[in-house]
């Protein structure tokens, strides 16, 4: 057996294994498996993701390597990045408070605030079905069948594939009732994130989520930019939501609107440290 040593962070109860990626070699194990091992939460360390520092990165400041807690890859997650962002700041991996990560989604500029938050430039959301990826033309309010109920739905990407469902429904029984079958629908080819979400007001929502690849979390960064994103082309939110999550609070800010969406979206939230400690892998 190897020892290695972790660092486990929280992003609004989203939580993430973090190793240098010195400590992920010494443990002679693939990526995917490490992480099925480690982020197991009764004979691991527990956690929703592995994040992977890479800091040899010839496009950005630095990079990463991410995997859920099943061992498959994902594209991008909101809170993996705020929480993989001052990790990297705090440990001298980059040394200014603004700076470029490669990700499978694109380059992702965060930036560390002074009252500890971190912002995260996400960039454009993605619109365009192909890419997303959905097998249909359409995005917005189609219908969509889980345990038979049928449910009006929108799809965008963040990187990542999401289907955002607007509902009077308790958010959090929806997701835990509907989340697997809408999943693994046969008309997102990669699978997909799942949101149940109630408007609040113009400016704030409640949002459960079903995570692609993880089951029911606390917070999803990228369901909440997706949720908001959804709901301003819809017509019923502003630019600027309070997205109340089961973990807390995500600020949620994009100025596109149906006819333009040619706008970053910005998402600042908390990321915090847990605790550090040695495993045997």
């Amino acid at each position: 057996m190897t020892k290695i040593s972790f660092t486990k962070m929280q992003g609004l109860g989203n939580d993430f294994v973090i190793l240098d990626y010195q400590q992920y070699q010494k443990s002679e194990s693939k990526m995917d498996i490490l992480a099925k091992k480690l982020c197991d939460r009764h004979f691991g360390i527990g956690a929703d993701g592995l994040i992977i520092v890479n800091p040899d990165s010839k496009n950005s400041d630095i990079s990463w390597f991410f995997y859920n807690s099943d061992g498959t890859v994902a594209q991008m997650c909101g809170n993996g990045i705020r929480c993989f962002s001052k990790y990297v700041y705090d440990k001298g991996f980059v040394n200014k408070k603004e700076f470029s990560v490669d990700t499978l989604a694109g380059k992702i500029i965060p930036k560390i605030n002074d009252d500890g938050t971190v912002t995260v430039n996400m960039n454009k959301p993605v619109l365009v079905p192909s890419k997303i990826p959905i097998i249909q033309d359409k995005i917005l309010n189609f219908p969509i069948t889980a345990c038979n109920e049928t449910f009006n739905a929108n799809a965008t990407g963040m990187g990542n594939p999401h289907c955002v469902i607007f509902t009077d429904k308790d958010t959090k029984m929806a997701a835990e009732k509907y989340g697997y079958e809408i999943e693994h629908n046969k008309i997102f080819p990669e699978k997909t994130n799942v949101e149940f979400v109630k408007i609040i007001s113009p400016s704030q929502i409640n949002l459960d989520v079903w995570e692609r690849g993880c089951g029911i979390t606390l917070a999803c960064g990228t369901g909440a930019c997706a949720s908001v994103c959804a709901g301003i082309l819809n017509g019923v939110l502003q630019n600027n939501v309070t997205v109340n999550l089961p973990g807390g609070q995500l600020n949620i800010s994009w100025q596109g609107k149906l006819n333009d969406t040619d706008y970053d979206i910005f998402m600042t939230g908390s990321a915090n440290y847990v605790f550090t400690g040695m495993i045997d892998v």
